[in-house]
């Protein structure tokens, strides 16, 4: 005799069906009525392993770049030297405790030339995996572990993993074809991925839910934070729009759940019940499923092109660089690159910023490129 029933998990807004087994096994855990239940197979409880994975990862590659970065050895001014090579890059250069730009570029920052020029496509998913500095980082992971581990043990480590790598390839999809003049990293564009994935699955699921507004409403508030944070100035928040564009469209596709009367028939014994045959999704869910889909492939394609047409989206719409950066009497959005004219003397170099009138001489022994572009950044 085996029976549906739909009950809640505890601290959970979703509602599961599990279904009665005879006999009880001694593991299984029995109702007040003595009635033991297991869970079904669709919408069981998954380990999570993958989430923490990628968590690890991150910071494994965080270490790699700083001790690539090696910044006594570059530089003359480092934050915390007791730390060595590990040691972080001056404030003026990168205030949130990390590598020069010019490693993150060698590590495989998102460099839309190099993208479009050498054709070096790969960057678009390695600078899913890179960080700006300690802060950034910490920031980042912090979400992830909030966000990810949730949908994993919901969906399983195959969809999220999906959904993750494919959200962050299309913010940086989104980013290179806003953001032309500088170098992008971080998961953030992953991460805005599975809160749009979270957004969809909340909505192609809708019946499951106990407190379905008030889910919505908690969730869309989150997003709009999140999304309002990226028009601050350093901020890449077309790598986010992207991202939660391309996560909220795949979870209509990897979040989908079947129906309840579908999984009920699925486990009945009886023929009378198997004969009231429902089918496995909803209309609605059938329908968001292939017109996600649809928009995935065209919208994927049409950004490829192009990008490696060197096309830059700006020159079609006037008002889309508002989306990532908002001026204000605070602060600026069109700050350009920071370069300076060098004047060698002997061991006296005389900097000049080719963006404003500073300029001033430095007693230098044989200076590294990356030390002159180091003073450059204070200076300027």
């Amino acid at each position: 005799d085996i029976q549906i029933r739909v009950h809640s998990r505890r601290g959970s807004n979703l509602i599961h069906p599990v279904s009665r087994v005879s006999p009880a096994p001694p593991s299984s855990s029995a109702s007040p009525s003595g009635v033991v239940y297991q869970e079904i197979k669709h919408f069981k409880k998954w380990f999570p392993w993958l989430i923490p994975s990628f968590l690890v990862v991150n910071i494994i590659m965080f270490v790699v770049t700083m001790a690539v970065n090696d910044c006594p050895k570059n530089s003359y001014s480092c934050i915390a030297r007791v730390l060595g090579r590990f040691s972080f890059q001056p404030w003026s250069e990168n205030p949130l405790l990390g590598p020069s730009s010019a490693t993150l570029e060698k590590m495989g920052a998102l460099d839309v030339s190099k993208v479009v020029h050498q054709h070096q496509w790969w960057r678009l998913i390695t600078c899913m995996w890179l960080h700006a500095g300690v802060f950034h980082l910490l920031a980042n992971m912090l979400s992830l572990i909030v966000i990810g581990i949730r949908l994993e043990q919901e969906f399983g480590f195959v969809r999220i993993g999906l959904l993750y790598i494919i959200s962050g390839f299309g913010g940086s999809l989104l980013s290179s074809l806003f953001i032309q003049s500088d170098l992008s990293v971080g998961a953030s564009g992953a991460l805005f991925g599975l809160l749009g994935g979270m957004l969809s699955e909340l909505l192609t699921n809708w019946t499951i839910y106990a407190n379905k507004v008030a889910a919505l409403l908690t969730l869309v508030v989150i997003i709009a934070i999140n999304l309002a944070v990226g028009i601050l100035p350093h901020v890449d928040n077309f790598a986010h729009i992207g991202g939660f564009i391309s996560g909220f469209l795949l979870g209509f596709v990897f979040l989908i759940r079947p129906q309840f009367g579908w999984v009920n028939q699925r486990y009945a014994v009886s023929s009378s019940e198997a004969e009231a045959a429902k089918p496995k999704f909803k209309a609605y869910q059938r329908v968001l499923w292939l017109l996600s889909l649809i928009l995935l492939i065209v919208g994927f394609t049409v950004g490829l092109v192009l990008l490696f047409r060197g096309e830059d989206l700006n020159h079609h719409c006037s008002w889309c660089h508002y989306l990532s950066c908002v001026p204000t009497s605070r602060w600026k959005c069109n700050a350009q690159p920071v370069s300076c004219q060098a004047l060698e003397t002997g061991n006296q170099y005389t900097l000049s910023c080719s963006n404003s009138s500073r300029n001033r001489t430095y007693s230098l022994v044989n200076p590294s490129a990356s030390q002159i572009q180091e003073l450059c950044a204070q200076l300027c």
